[in-house]
C-alpha cells in the first residue's frame, strides 16, 4: 500500500485524533542540550497514561548466540531483528530506536521466523505516518544498529543518556558499532540517570552493554512493558537459572546488574533483539499471556 504526504498525514491525524494523551513538551532545541539530571523514575502514579507498543523489524543480522549471552551458546548461528518499536497513545508520534538503513536479509528468513523486515519508511507507512511526522525518538543506546534513520526525522527530539553521548563521540577502539556523525545536526536532548519523561513513560539507566545504555518503561494495559536498554534475547532471561549478561559489553558486572534490575521490574519484558518480540505484531498481545 503507497500513500501520497496528505493521505498519510490525514490517517495520522485520524490516529492522534483518537489516541489523546498527556506528553509533557520540552522546548525545541536546537543542537544538544540537557534535558534532565538526577530524577528518579515514577514509583507509583494514579491514572497513568496508557499506551501501546509496535514493533517494528527495520532489518535483522545473522550473528551468534554468544553476542547476546556472556559465555553461552557460542557455536550457534542465530538471527537477530533490528527494531524500532512505534509507541502509541500521546499526541506525540513516538519511536524506541530507528533502525538500519541499509541491510540484505534473505527472504527465506522473514518467513520461516514470521518476521514482516521493512524499510523504515515502508515500516512508518503502516501506521500512516512519515519519517517527518516523528517527534520524539528514544535510544536504548547509539551502536549503529540502533539509530541509523534517525537522518530522516528532522524534526524529532532525540533523547540519550549523557553517557552514551559521550561515549558516541569519543568511542574506545574495542567497540566498533559507533559512528559518531550519525546525529550530526539534529536535535539531541541528554538524560543523566533515570528520568520520568513523559506521562506513563519513565527511562532507566542501564548502563554495561555500553556506558549509557537506558530501557524505556511503558505503561500498558498488561502493565510495565520495559524495553531493554541492552543487548539480549529471551536466553539472557532463562526461566530457573541466574540472569545472563550481554554478551557484548563494556562492563559485565553492570551488565549483569542491569538485566537483573529490569527482569525484577518489568511486568512485560521486551527483549531488544528477541525474534519473538517481532511475531506479536502489538504489545500487550494476547499470546503473551
Amino acid at each position: 500500500m503507497t500513500l501520497g504526504k496528505q493521505g498519510a498525514r490525514s490517517r495520522q491525524q485520524e490516529a492522534r485524533s483518537e489516541e489523546q494523551g498527556a506528553g509533557i513538551n520540552v522546548a525545541p532545541a536546537q543542537g544538544v542540550f540537557i534535558l534532565a539530571s538526577g530524577y528518579e523514575a515514577k514509583q507509583e502514579v494514579t491514572e497513568m497514561q496508557e499506551y501501546v507498543i509496535y514493533p517494528l523489524v527495520i532489518g535483522a543480522n545473522e550473528t551468534d548466540q554468544g553476542i547476546m549471552t556472556y559465555l553461552r551458546g557460542y557455536g550457534k548461528r542465530i538471527w537477530i531483528p533490528i527494531y524500532a518499536f512505534l509507541i502509541k497513545g500521546a499526541e506525540e508520534v513516538i519511536l524506541v530506536d530507528t533502525g538500519l538503513e541499509q541491510f540484505v536479509v534473505p527472504e527465506h528468513v522473514g518467513r520461516e521466523h514470521g518476521l514482516k523486515i521493512q524499510e523504515f519508511e515502508e515500516a512508518l507507512e503502516d501506521h500512516g505516518l512519515r519519517p517527518e511526522d516523528i517527534d520524539l525518538i528514544i535510544h536504548t543506546h547509539l551502536h549503529n544498529d540502533h539509530c541509523e534513520n534517525d537522518q530522516k526525522c528532522p524534526q524529532a527530539k532525540i533523547v540519550v543518556q549523557k553517557a552514551e553521548y559521550d561515549f558516541f563521540l569519543n568511542p574506545h577502539p574495542i567497540d566498533h558499532r559507533y559512528y559518531p556523525d550519525l546525529l550530526d545536526g539534529l536535535h539531541v536532548e541528554l538524560v543523566e540517570g533515570d528520568v520520568s519523561l513523559r506521562d506513563g513513560i519513565d527511562l532507566i539507566f542501564t548502563p554495561g552493554h555500553t556506558p549509557g545504555g537506558q530501557s524505556v518503561a511503558v505503561h500498558t494495559s498488561g502493565g510495565k512493558a520495559i524495553i531493554t536498554g541492552f543487548c539480549c534475547n529471551a536466553l539472557n532471561f532463562p526461566a530457573n537459572a541466574p540472569i545472563v549478561a550481554s554478551g557484548v559489553h563494556t562492563d559485565a558486572i553492570a551488565a549483569f546488574e542491569s538485566a537483573l534490575k529490569i527482569s525484577k521490574m518489568a511486568d512485560i519484558l521486551i527483549p531488544l533483539h528477541d525474534i519473538s518480540i517481532g511475531k506479536l505484531g502489538i504489545i500487550p498481545n494476547v499470546r503473551m499471556k
